[in-house]
């Protein structure tokens, strides 16, 4: 599956395509219908409608079309209904006109005086009359459906750059803890030497000898220290959350979430690796790998 980001942006019409609109349906009768759709990241789904009222009924089926291939994100959907010339006259139906003729003589017989209906009368209430101006909820859904599919391909590509970056920098993690991964055994070595040496020369200074015990106390004060300072667990574990990483932008899907833990668990995973530190090489790879660490923090957040 492909990965998704969670920005994008798309629109749609139901008139002939211009340089602005991405998705295409049929005309109607009563003007052009428009949809617009943004997406920003958010940790869930959140959809938002901003609808004019003759289109209101209908959010339910869009939230449904939405939620039908959306997981998560901050949506806005806007939706506008513009008059075009084609609009100027519509003609009623014979349905439409009977009806009228009705409720006009109805009126008459109990208002003689009341005027007969003119032709701009019947005009403008064919205009405003919902059967006449036809099924919005149809146009609605078809274009906000090829608005959405719109969307969605401009997520997936968005989705696949960021991927390609993260998988950039997991290559630059690998080869900061291959960096790392000598320098532990010396580093502890050296460490070990140096506490025993230290702990000898103070002993040179009481002017003592240094008993049996004490040389075994010192041995085991080193050894402690030693593996205090041994990071070869946090290696394997950043080793680890590497391979799950990349395991994950394979797979694709809803996979944002999980990279969002993963980076965290890295970044800890770093922190201690630069606090058990104790050589300028190994402070400066834990530094390295805390600012690419933040960098992906940034990419995955916009993953869906």
């Amino acid at each position: 599956m492909p990965v998704y980001s969670m920005t994008g942006y798309a629109s749609g019409q139901n008139g002939p395509v211009g340089s602005h609109s991405e998705a295409e349906a049929r005309p109607t009768a009563a003007g052009r219908l428009g949809v617009e759709i943004r997406s920003v990241n958010s940790r869930f789904l959140d959809l938002t409608f901003k609808l004019p009222e003759e289109l209101r009924q209908h959010e339910t089926a869009l939230r449904e079309l939405l939620t039908g291939k959306l997981k998560r994100g901050k949506v806005e959907v806007r939706a506008a209904i513009e008059n075009t010339a084609q609009a100027g006259v519509v003609e009623p139906s014979v349905k439409l006109l009977q009806r009228l003729n009705g409720v006009q003589d109805g009126i008459k017989a109990w208002l003689p005086s009341a005027r007969d209906l003119s032709v701009a009368d019947v005009l403008r209430l064919a205009g405003g009359d919902s059967a006449a101006r036809g099924d919005w909820g149809s146009d609605l859904l078809d274009v906000t459906g090829k608005a959405l599919d719109a969307l969605m391909s401009a997520r997936q590509r968005e989705g696949a750059r960021l991927a390609k970056m993260l998988e950039a920098h997991l290559a630059q993690l690998r080869t900061l803890v291959e960096q790392a991964g000598p320098l532990i055994p010396q580093l502890v070595e050296q460490q070990r030497a140096r506490f025993l040496e230290r702990w000898q020369e103070a002993m040179g200074l009481t002017g003592g000898t240094l008993p049996e015990a004490a040389q075994d106390r010192a041995l085991n004060e080193a050894t402690a220290f030693a593996i205090r300072i041994d990071v070869a667990e946090e290696l394997t574990r950043l080793n680890s959350h590497l391979d799950e990483i990349e395991r994950l932008l394979k797979k694709g899907g809803e996979i944002g979430k999980r990279l969002d833990f993963l980076i965290q668990e890295l970044h800890r995973e770093a922190n201690t690796l630069g606090s058990k530190s104790a050589a300028l090489e190994l402070t400066r790879i834990g530094v390295d790998m805390k600012v690419l660490i933040e960098q992906m923090r940034e990419q995955v957040q916009n993953i869906e």
